[in-house]
C-alpha cells in the first residue's frame, strides 16, 4: 500500500505508510502511536518499563477505565439533553 500519513498534532511530524485500506483503522493506529510519543515526551519512558509490578498495570487500566466511562456517561447526557423530543432511540428501547 503507497498512501502515506502525515501526524503532525505532535511535537514532530511523524510519517507512516498507510496500514489497511480501512481508514477508520489507519486512523486508530495513528492515534495510538500520537499516544505513545505523547507518553514518551510527559513521562520519559514507554510501556516496555519494568519498574511497574502486575498489580500497578491493572490499577492504571483500572483508572483509565473508569475516566473512559465517565466520559461516556458526560456524552450520552449530552446527547440526550439534546436530542429532539421526538427522537427515536433503539438503545433506549427497553
Amino acid at each position: 500500500m503507497n498512501n502515506n500519513i502525515t501526524i503532525t498534532n505532535t511535537p514532530f511530524p511523524i510519517y507512516i505508510e498507510s496500514y489497511t485500506s480501512d481508514s477508520i483503522v489507519n486512523n486508530v493506529i495513528t492515534k495510538f502511536i500520537n499516544r505513545s510519543e505523547l507518553g514518551q515526551t510527559k513521562y520519559g519512558t514507554t510501556l516496555d518499563r519494568t519498574d511497574l509490578k502486575t498489580l500497578d498495570w491493572i490499577n492504571h487500566a483500572q483508572e483509565e477505565l473508569m475516566d473512559g466511562i465517565l466520559y461516556l456517561e458526560k456524552l450520552k447526557k449530552t446527547v440526550e439533553e439534546n436530542k429532539p423530543k421526538d427522537a427515536h432511540c433503539v438503545c433506549c428501547e427497553k
